[in-house]
C-alpha cells in the first residue's frame, strides 16, 4: 500500500538539524569534544521543594486520575504570583494551564482562526509562532524584525490593510532568538495598535526572568488597557527548569480564556495533578533560586560574547533569553553552510538563523547552556579552529 500524506506534513522535515545531529555523532566516533550549544534546556536542576511536591503528590493513587479542570490551589498560586511579581490582578477565570508554551501556541489558534484568517508572526521568530497558526488553515503574515531598530517592529510599517486584516499578532519580549527586550513605550503603543486595528495580541513570556542590565523583565499584562486586547503566556521551563514537565498558563483576556479552555476540553483532560502541587510549589515557593540563575545566565552571555569579541568575532550582548545572537563572522553569508564548518572545525554547535525566518540569514543562536569556565574553553577551540582568520 502506498501511503500519501499531507501536504502541511511535507513541509516539516529535519533538515539542518538532521544534518547536524549527523556530524554531531561522527565526530564523536571519531573522538573529538563536541559542545553542544544548539539546545535550549537548562542545565540547572530544578528547586527540591518543587520536585518534593511533585513526587509527595505522585505517591497518591487519586492522583492518578483524570485532573479536568484547574485546581483552586493552583489558580491561587498563579494569582499569588502575578500579583507580586508583576503588580497584575487576575481572576480565576481569566487563567488556564498548558502544557508547554508550545502547545498553547500551536492550538489557541483553533479558538481564534477560521482557516484564511490572517495572523501576524515575527521574522525573525520561534517558528511554532508561524507553524501554530498555519496548521489551523490561518494566513501568517510576518513583519520583519532589524538590528537597526533593536529587533522591535515598526507598527506604524505594517500596512494598514493588513493590521484590519489581522486576527491577531503574536509579540514576545525578550524574544528569542534575538535575545531583544522591549521597553514601556513600545507596550504602550502596541496595544494602541490592537485598540485601533481590533487586533488581538498573544504575548509570550517565557523570558521575563532572565533580563540582564539590573533591569526587572515585565508582564504585557502590567500595562493599561492590555487585558482588553490579549492574553499572555507564562512558562515555568526556563525560570524553574522544568522543561521536561511542560508547565505553562494562559493568563489575561476572560472571553479568549474561556474560548481556548472550550477548545482544550475536546483534546485534552487536564494539567497531571502531581504537576499542579509542582508548579504551586514553584510558584509560591522562594525566588532567590530564580534571580541567581539570571545572573548566572548574564555571566555566561557576557563570557561568550566578550570572548568571542576578543578573538576577533563581533558578536553584541544580549538583552535577556538564555541564548546568544551572532552576526556571522566576516566573509561567510549562509548560515547553515558557517553551522556546518564551525563545528568540524571546533566542534562546536550552534543553530542556524535561517531555521527562524528569512530575516535570521546571516545570524546564528547560541544557546547558554555551560558554565563560565566550559564558555571559556569553547572561545579557545573557536579561536584554535581558525574559522576566524
Amino acid at each position: 500500500m502506498k501511503v500519501t500524506f499531507s501536504d502541511k506534513a511535507q513541509t516539516f522535515q529535519a533538515g539542518i538539524f538532521a544534518v547536524l545531529n549527523e556530524k554531531k555523532e561522527e565526530l564523536i566516533r571519531r573522538g573529538r569534544t563536541v559542545y553542544n550549544l544548539s539546545v535550549g534546556t537548562p542545565d540547572f536542576l530544578p528547586a527540591p521543594h518543587v520536585t518534593e511536591a511533585v513526587a509527595n503528590a505522585a505517591k497518591d493513587p487519586e492522583n492518578y486520575k483524570y485532573a479536568l479542570t484547574d485546581r483552586p490551589f493552583l489558580l491561587e498560586a498563579v494569582r499569588n504570583f502575578y500579583r507580586e511579581r508583576f503588580g497584575v490582578e487576575l481572576a480565576p477565570e481569566e487563567i488556564m494551564s498548558i502544557n508547554g508554551s508550545q502547545e498553547g501556541m500551536a492550538h489557541i489558534a483553533w479558538a481564534l482562526c477560521d482557516p484564511g484568517d490572517l495572523v501576524l508572526a515575527p521574522n525573525p521568530g520561534y517558528p511554532i509562532f508561524s507553524i501554530g497558526p498555519s496548521l489551523c488553515g490561518a494566513q501568517v503574515e510576518t513583519y520583519p524584525l532589524y538590528r537597526e531598530n533593536g529587533f522591535l517592529p515598526k507598527l506604524s510599517d505594517i500596512p494598514e490593510e493588513t493590521a484590519r486584516k489581522a486576527k491577531f499578532m503574536l509579540v514576545s519580549y525578550p524574544l528569542n532568538p534575538v535575545c531583544a527586550a522591549a521597553d514601556d513605550v513600545f507596550y504602550r503603543e502596541l496595544i494602541a495598535f490592537a485598540k485601533k486595528y481590533e487586533v488581538i495580541i498573544l504575548h509570550d513570556n517565557a523570558y521575563s526572568d532572565i533580563v540582564y542590565g539590573g533591569r526587572k523583565g515585565k508582564s504585557f499584562l502590567s500595562y493599561e488597557g492590555a487585558k482588553e486586547v490579549g492574553v499572555e503566556l507564562y512558562s515555568l521551563s526556563k525560570s524553574y527548569n522544568l522543561t521536561g514537565a511542560r508547565i505553562s498558563f494562559v493568563v489575561g483576556n476572560r472571553e479568549i480564556v474561556d474560548t481556548f479552555r472550550a477548545v482544550r476540553t475536546q483534546i485534552d483532560y487536564g494539567m497531571f495533578l502531581p504537576l499542579q502541587y509542582g508548579a504551586a510549589a514553584a510558584l509560591n515557593g522562594p525566588k532567590d533560586g530564580v534571580k541567581a540563575q539570571c545572573l548566572e545566565y548574564e555571566s555566561r552571555m557576557k563570557a561568550l560574547c566578550g570572548g568571542l569579541r576578543r578573538i576577533g568575532w563581533q558578536v553584541p550582548d544580549g538583552e535577556g533569553t538564555m541564548f546568544v545572537w551572532a552576526p556571522l563572522p566576516e566573509g561567510y553569508e549562509n548560515s547553515e553552510a558557517f553551522c556546518v564548518e564551525l563545528m568540524e572545525r571546533s566542534g562546536v554547535i550552534c543553530v542556524p538563523g535561517s531555521s527562524f525566518g528569512s530575516l535570521g540569514e546571516g545570524f546564528v543562536r547560541f544557546a547558554l547552556v555551560q558554565p563560565v569556565p566550559v564558555i571559556e574553553e569553547i572561545v579557545e577551540a573557536i579561536r584554535k579552529s581558525g574559522i576566524l582568520s
